[in-house]
């Protein structure tokens, strides 16, 4: 089966941790996702549709998830700066941690590309500045020395 590599738009996004709260009358506490973390997951998952053609790696199957998180070089930043980082001599050290993009990425894919997040077994991911800013992502099964 071969990887589905796909682009997603937009400045790179974290998945943000669920919001509680409190129904004063039924004095019961409820949990929700961010409105704007539901949103991305559904660019994500759109984007991937749109390459998989009907790719889907089955329950027993382990997965391995390749992410480049694009941040644009700062436009107060000096040309000689900007070059730098563009060529990866200076890497984007700014929020969101790497780890809450995996998350919700792994997310956005849970049932579409993959049963569930738990048969990934390999993760890449990294961040860099580019022309073009978003996240770059391949799923794919996972495969020995790979």
């Amino acid at each position: 089966m071969d990887p589905v590599t796909f682009h997603v738009p937009g400045k790179p996004r974290g998945k943000a941790r669920a919001r509680t709260v409190r129904n004063q009358n039924s004095n019961r506490t409820v949990s929700y996702k961010p409105e704007k973390d539901l949103l991305y997951e559904n660019l994500i998952k759109e984007r991937f549709l749109n390459q998989a053609g009907g790719f889907y790696i089955e329950r027993e199957k382990p997965v391995t998830l390749r992410i480049v998180a694009r941040f644009l070089p700062p436009k107060s930043t000096s040309k000689k700066k900007q070059k730098q980082m563009l060529d990866g001599e200076i890497l984007p050290l700014k929020k969101p941690d790497m780890d809450n993009i995996v998350k919700v990425v792994a997310d956005a894919l849970n049932g579409v590309a993959y049963n569930d997040d738990t048969q990934i077994v390999l993760v890449s991911a990294k961040k860099a500045y580019s022309a073009i800013e978003g996240i770059d992502v391949t799923v794919e099964e996972y495969k020995d020395g790979k």
